[in-house]
């Protein structure tokens, strides 16, 4: 094991990008950010899109810092969100990536279940069913004829790689979400491409995380001033692989929650769940690192609570969200609570509005004030979460005594304690950077700073983060 190292995570959230610098070693282990850079997708004619060229530049400009603060640097890799792609022709991208959010895939839905039932197509992939996984946006654009004249494709961290490298790989991790891997051995599917009408060219070598992938090309290693080679590493690529590896859980009881723009939460197991009480339950299997599966649901999370800010910012009555926070923490009696999950909540827009509008339809107290709201908001992904980690219990069978909070909602102290209330479990919350700490150990482990399993790693991460205790108030009105 070689003695310590410094490597760089290039972490893309829904919202902004950042790169951190990670020092790891024996017993050490340690983070900080060296540039953070807005995501703001563009709506245009076709659709709402992602501005992968502006993340780049953001990227390559914080390589550029961590390579000014830390001249030995090692290696570098990629993670972002899940499911969204670029077209390829050769080593040229067909046009900006379409945001999951944009909507158009209400055909490639209908196209793919003509082919092939929901619950087959679960026995081959395992997934919950999500009205933007890779899959269904690959059928809308099979129809729209976006296809044509494309020969591969590249999931946005593999993209990102493969513009600091040349190299073209599908990381394993993130490809587990496009719907189009084996949850049997997690290989393409051939035969549900084949007949899902799609391309088999489109689809690059799958590896793992924790690979080299190759060197950084000496034209990107002079535009970030290195003057030393740098390698460039897969890790967990769907930014929730690389949280979950940072979560310091330290049994098999615990459950856990990456709590962001979305929230995902559920535990980790050895080996899928492909019941149809799973399927229903519209639970995922999806792939982690080492082989292990997330076995989870996706929440509505933190994006109800962002779009109601920037609702309220653009009608100009600029709110403070910690003052916000503090006065709904404040507020007495029961909230109305509603289902975040609910369709009406995904695409960007007026969202108080919306939810005003689903208490109308379903006979609840509208919230009548902003700070009414926000603890609406936060009560609600409270017991989404207490119902969706209690049947994930169940399913699994795994006994949960435990529940971590990861990402930025773990600074949310009232959602953290209203969790706690409503799972009547204790929990831990933090660490805030889980998704680059998992980044940064992954790689570190390749580079041969650490060694061992996950169960190592997260043991690093407890000791360098201690994570702060909510213990259940046992309220009355709470029902569990």
């Amino acid at each position: 094991m070689n003695a310590a190292g410094t490597v760089a995570a290039v972490d893309f959230g829904a919202s902004s990008g950042r790169v951190m610098l990670g020092h790891v070693g024996h017993n050490e282990l340690s983070i900080r950010s060296v540039a953070r850079f807005p995501n703001n997708p563009v709506r245009v004619t076709d659709g709402l899109h992602w501005n992968i060229l502006d993340l780049y530049r953001g990227a390559l400009g914080g390589l550029r810092a961590a390579v000014r603060e830390e001249p030995t640097l090692c290696s570098v890799a990629v993670d972002s969100w899940a499911v969204d792609y670029a077209l390829m022709r050769g080593d040229h991208m067909l046009g900006n990536p379409l945001h999951y959010r944009d909507g158009r895939t209400t055909a490639g839905v209908r196209a793919v279940h003509a082919e092939i039932a929901p619950a087959e197509l679960y026995g081959r992939n395992g997934l919950q069913f999500l009205p933007f996984n890779s899959l269904y946006q690959l059928a809308a654009d099979r129809l729209a004829g976006s296809l044509d004249g494309a020969d591969g494709l590249l999931l946005i961290p593999d993209l990102i790689t493969f513009w600091l490298t040349g190299e073209r790989v599908a990381e394993r991790t993130n490809a587990s979400t496009t719907g189009l891997v084996s949850v049997a051995d997690g290989q393409w599917d051939e035969h549900l491409i084949t007949r899902l009408g799609l391309p088999r060219s489109l689809f690059p070598r799958l590896v793992d995380a924790g690979t080299r992938v190759g060197s950084v090309t000496p034209r990107v290693l002079a535009e970030i001033d290195a003057s030393r080679p740098l390698d460039a590493v897969t890790v967990g690529s769907h930014d929730t692989a690389s949280a979950v590896v940072a979560v310091p859980m330290t049994s098999d009881t615990a459950a856990y929650i990456s709590s962001g723009t979305w929230s995902l939460a559920g535990v980790e197991l050895p080996a899928p769940v492909l019941s149809e009480a799973s399927r229903t339950a519209n639970f995922t299997n999806e792939g982690g690192v080492d082989g292990r599966v997330r076995y989870l649901r996706n929440v509505m999370g933190l994006w109800l609570l962002s779009e109601s800010m920037r609702t309220w910012d653009e009608a100009g009555a600029p709110s403070d969200l910690p003052g916000l926070l503090a006065q709904a923490g404040q507020v007495a009696g029961q909230v109305t609570i509603f289902d975040v999950d609910d369709p009406r909540f995904l695409s960007p827009g007026d969202m108080p509005t919306r939810i005003r509008e689903y208490c109308v339809e379903h006979d609840l107290r509208p919230p009548r004030t902003n700070v009414e709201l926000v603890r609406s908001i936060i009560e609600s992904l409270a017991a989404a979460y207490a119902n969706t980690l209690r049947l994930a219990a169940e399913l699994s069978g795994v006994r949960v005594s435990v529940v971590h909070i990861v990402g930025g909602g773990s600074q949310n102290e009232l959602l953290c304690q209203l969790t706690a209330n409503r799972t009547g479990l204790t929990v831990l919350a933090g660490p805030v950077e889980a998704t680059a700490i998992g980044n940064v150990l992954v790689q570190a482990r390749v580079q041969g700073f650490v060694t061992g399993s996950l169960e190592g790693l997260r043991s690093l991460v407890a000791h360098a983060f201690a994570p702060r205790r909510y213990d259940p108030e046992h309220l009355d009105g709470i029902k569990r």
